[in-house]
């Protein structure tokens, strides 16, 4: 997927941006609570190198580079975006409004997206939401939550500058929440995004044989070095699967979060849930044939696979469907984030060091963890260990790969 596919993915943000536009917006609500609704400003100063292409302009946010952009292929322009630090609230909420005060020439643009998790303590992140004159809508209450405040350019030399984003949150009733039980999965043509040298959406600079993934919405990438956002990708029939992050947007559209519900997804609400408009523009010439940056569809792929994901990962030969579960649609009573020296950690059949290899697991991906078994003593990137998670239905894992904060099984003994 190189050609077209790079340059839609460069300019996606550039011709996306709206939450902004030129001119600017003030925020005037004082910090804390007021009338029953929080208030907050997004930390812009703190920018570390999980950001992309951004830098503290005097306690404004601006592009570092008015020419930088992700591809070769692009012309002109820029984009970047920068991770706030998390926020805590005094109580909860499950809805949050931003207004921006900002300094937009012609052709820039600014978009804020919010996130949301239950407590300091855990890792149940919402999906990132746009948040503006509408209020983003969490499917759960939350009481941390943090911001992506993104920036544009469709000419070099020409900078957006964000000076302040407020934000409130309030408490609105709420028949249920979104979460499903079990992680969503749904069978998905799916390509090999290739591309080495290329960066992906959250600033990942793409190498041979890499293990991550592309959905066609930013709601779900995870920032550079985590896998908040992760899925399973398996051959149709489950012989082989790879956990991998999701790190880059593509292969088609930039705003289609199929998976989702139509209640919740942001474009094409009317196609049913688990299929990418890719799909139905392909098959059966919606929108007219053309995705939602206004490119002809090229193909039904609703999700891009790193070249190792793609080969050594799923055992793929060429582009063609595969099974995809979103782990992070799903509550689980516990999980973990693979860590390795970075290459992908095999995923066995049982808790055996010589047990068949059904997969991988890459570095970074955030892996549900079922139950454990006693088995093989591994030494691992965590120490030595006899424990083995398993992570899906005959997929096992040792447990000195998996961060979950405790030396002591998080999930109890498999029946």
């Amino acid at each position: 997927m190189v050609g077209n596919v790079m340059v839609r993915r460069a300019v996606a943000a550039l011709l996306a941006a709206g939450a902004v536009t030129a001119g600017s917006t003030a925020f005037a609500a004082p910090a804390g609570a007021t009338g029953g609704a929080l208030a907050w400003r997004a930390d812009l100063s703190k920018v570390d190198s999980d950001d992309v292409n951004v830098r503290d302009s005097g306690g404004a946010l601006t592009l570092r580079d008015s020419a930088w952009h992700r591809t070769d292929l692009m012309t002109a322009g820029s984009e970047g975006y920068l991770i706030s630090p998390e926020q805590p609230l005094a109580s909860a909420v499950n809805r949050v409004t931003a207004k921006v005060t900002a300094d937009l020439p012609g052709g820039t643009g600014v978009e804020v997206d919010v996130r949301g998790r239950s407590g300091p303590g855990s890792d149940d992140w919402t999906e990132w939401t746009p948040a503006g004159a509408r209020p983003a809508a969490f499917g759960r209450a939350v009481t941390v939550v943090q911001t992506r405040i993104s920036l544009s350019s469709k000419a070099d030399r020409v900078r957006p500058t964000v000076r302040e984003v407020g934000l409130s949150g309030s408490l609105a009733p709420q028949a249920e929440a979104l979460a499903a039980t079990t992680p969503l999965t749904y069978t998905i043509y799916a390509t090999r995004e290739g591309l080495v040298g290329h960066t992906t959406a959250n600033g990942h600079v793409i190498t041979s044989n890499d293990h991550f993934v592309a959905l066609p919405s930013g709601k779900a990438t995870s920032a550079k070095g985590s896998g908040t956002y992760s899925v399973k990708v398996c051959r149709t029939d489950g012989s082989r699967c790879e956990y991998a992050p999701v790190w880059d947007v593509g292969p088609w559209n930039t705003r289609d979060d199929y998976w989702n519900p139509a209640s919740v997804r942001s474009e094409y609400k009317d196609l049913p849930q688990g299929q990418p408009e890719a799909y139905a523009a392909y098959h059966n010439g919606y929108n007219n044939k053309k995705d939602d940056l206004g490119y002809t569809v090229g193909n039904p792929a609703g999700i891009d696979l790193a070249d190792g994901t793609f080969g050594s990962g799923v055992g793929l030969g060429d582009n063609g469907n595969v099974k995809v579960t979103y782990l992070w649609t799903g509550t689980s009573a516990a999980s973990g984030t693979v860590s390795t020296a970075g290459d992908p950690v095999n995923v066995r059949a049982s808790a055996s060091t010589s047990a068949a290899v059904k997969g991988l697991a890459a570095n970074y991906a955030k892996v549900p963890i079922e139950c454990y078994v006693n088995g093989d003593s591994v030494t691992g990137k965590l120490g030595t260990s006899t424990i083995w998670d398993r992570i899906g239905a005959g997929n096992y894992i040792s447990d000195t790969y998996v961060q979950t904060g405790s030396d002591q099984p998080v999930a109890p003994l498999c029946s």
